[in-house]
């Protein structure tokens, strides 16, 4: 058996190769791409020799993503994606010195897959629908939160020269792109002040809002109300600064929209989608996220606990002497608790037995975030029963045992 640490980097990678017993057979820098995966090839042919079943070798790398991984396991190595912060734990268990290199990093995954493989998770087998549904699920996600960094920025200057704007463009929601627009045409409070509802209405009319006549006279009113001023010199940066920031949210507003299509055509597209949209909370853009997260390997997750597990939705037990308490999972997947959170607030609405378990967790005082979260928890257990079993959701299938409890 070989085992390699191959420390990433953007344009090349350190990587070790250690025998079984810990001793250090190369130590290389290969470049990224073709050639490195190459170099990476000739290392492991001569030093495991040419009946050295692929599956002997053990990769550890500190990414899941990209073209080096999938070519590492397109081979047929075991591949483990290792994160960056368990590797300078593990370090800390033979030096406390805090050094850190590329080199160094190399062998410390070497080490962690020759040591600790037990303990570390391979790289899922996800099919190439799944990771296509992950990388434009990911990718529009990142687009929402960009946006919203974007406006929080917008509203904390319009707050320190133009705060008639929020207020004016409350109802439209400041996100919107015809609030947007109706700023960017008039930044400063004289500008917007001289807007007719004609104006306005023209606006309003082309983003097809209903009731634009009420609404317009709304924002008129709201934009002519007295406020306090600042110097003209610094009313034209601010409002410079604002029209940018506006911009730059409609750009999104645009680029989001598109790919929430992709979101939706590549995740109907998967076969696990149909299984997906019977589960009560969850839509096409909150199956794409969750299904994206989970992957579709059918041997990654063993039992229902280990999908919760991973999800974070499962709590913690800590147990020290006469000390027990048991808490939330705050290292966890953030992109999949947040769809998972978004299912279980949804489910509420469209699930009885849903709304049972829930109501049954806040009669026992348990607190609004707490109780939502073991509601997503039971629904990751049904999901994982679901796509085990390749049958659709079924309300009363799912939710027997505890309309049962309810009943007695």
């Amino acid at each position: 058996m070989l085992l390699i640490g191959a420390g990433w980097a953007e344009d090349h990678h350190d990587v070790e190769v250690q025998d079984e017993s810990g001793r250090k057979l190369a130590a290389v820098n290969l470049p990224e791409g073709v050639t490195g995966i190459v170099g990476l090839h000739e290392l492991v042919a001569r030093h495991g020799g040419a009946d050295l079943d692929p599956a002997e070798v053990v990769v550890g790398i500190e990414t899941d993503r990209g073209s080096w991984v999938q070519a590492l396991i397109a081979s047929g190595y075991q591949v483990f994606a290792i994160n960056p912060r368990q590797v300078n734990r593990f370090k800390e268990r033979y030096a406390s010195s805090g050094a850190t290199s590329d080199k160094g990093d190399a062998h410390t995954l070497a080490d962690m897959v020759r040591i600790d493989r037990a303990q570390l998770r391979a790289v899922a087998g996800d099919s190439e629908a799944a990771q296509a549904v992950k990388v434009v699920a990911r990718a529009h996600q990142t687009l929402i939160w960009e946006r919203t960094r974007t406006f929080q920025r917008l509203r904390s200057t319009l707050r320190e020269y133009f705060p008639a704007a929020l207020s004016a463009y409350a109802d439209l929601t400041l996100t919107s792109t015809d609030a947007l627009e109706l700023l960017v045409k008039a930044p400063t409070p004289a500008a917007a002040e001289k807007l007719t509802r004609t104006q306005i209405t023209a606006v309003l009319t082309r983003h097809r809002r209903r009731n634009r006549a009420a609404k317009a006279a709304t924002v008129q009113a709201a934009l002519r109300e007295p406020q306090l001023g600042l110097p003209e010199q610094v009313t034209t940066a601010y409002a410079a600064t604002a029209t940018a920031h506006a911009r730059l949210i409609i750009a999104l507003n645009e680029q989001i929209a598109a790919m929430e299509e992709q979101v939706k055509a590549h995740f109907l597209a998967h076969p696990d989608a149909e299984i997906y949209l019977t589960m009560p909370g969850i839509a096409e853009i909150t199956g794409a996220r969750v299904l994206a997260e989970f992957g579709d390997d059918p041997n990654r997750y063993v039992s229902a606990k280990a999908r919760k597990n991973y999800a974070g939705t499962s709590p913690v037990t800590r147990a020290s002497g006469k000390s027990h308490t048991v808490q939330a999972r705050y290292v966890r997947n953030n992109r999949l608790a947040d769809a998972l959170q978004a299912q279980a607030f949804s489910a509420l609405r469209n699930s009885p037995g849903a709304r049972r378990y829930y109501d049954k967790q806040r009669a026992r005082e348990v607190g609004y975030n707490p109780a939502l979260r073991q509601l997503g928890n039971r629904l990751v257990g049904i999901l994982h029963g679901c796509l085990k079993t390749r049958t659709r959701y079924d309300e009363a299938t799912a939710w027997s045992h505890h309309a049962d409890l309810h009943a007695a």
